[in-house]
């Protein structure tokens, strides 16, 4: 599975979302939705999910970081089938966690879909853009 792009889809009046129609064929069976850093939101596809959540249980319960993420990752999880015309429902405490409304950006990142709040996204990107074009590898090779 693999998402890439960017997206500005809406939130209807109930706090569902529309995915991106070129991805709904990929989560048409369901999907998890979380917190994510950054107070984004990330979709999941459930095997992906189920992949990062094994990960998470591999850390020892004495890593109080471990615990934290469990704590974190899990708490806020919703599962999630779109209808038939290709929306989600995100839950309140997920929409105020992200400060999402009306407006939503999503964007692919390789094997999830996050969803931002505009302005935030709008933040982060041009952050992430300076340090994105100031990458060089060959630095160390002079």
């Amino acid at each position: 599975m693999r998402f890439m792009g960017t997206f500005h889809p809406k939130l209807d009046e109930k706090g569902r979302l529309f995915l991106p129609a070129k991805f709904r064929d990929q989560l048409a069976e369901g999907v998890v939705v979380t917190q994510g850093q950054e107070n984004c939101l990330v979709v999941w596809p459930p095997a992906v999910f189920d992949r990062e959540a094994d990960r998470a249980s591999e850390k020892p319960l004495t890593s109080k970081a471990a615990r934290g993420y469990a704590r974190m990752f899990f708490s806020g999880g919703e599962e999630a089938t779109p209808d038939k015309s290709g929306r989600i429902g995100i839950p309140a405490p997920l929409r105020d966690y992200a400060g999402l409304e009306k407006e939503v950006v999503v964007i692919g990142v390789r094997d999830r879909l996050e969803i931002w709040n505009p302005t935030s996204w709008a933040a982060y990107q041009a952050d992430e853009v300076r340090r994105f074009a100031a990458l060089d590898d060959d630095e160390d090779d002079d």
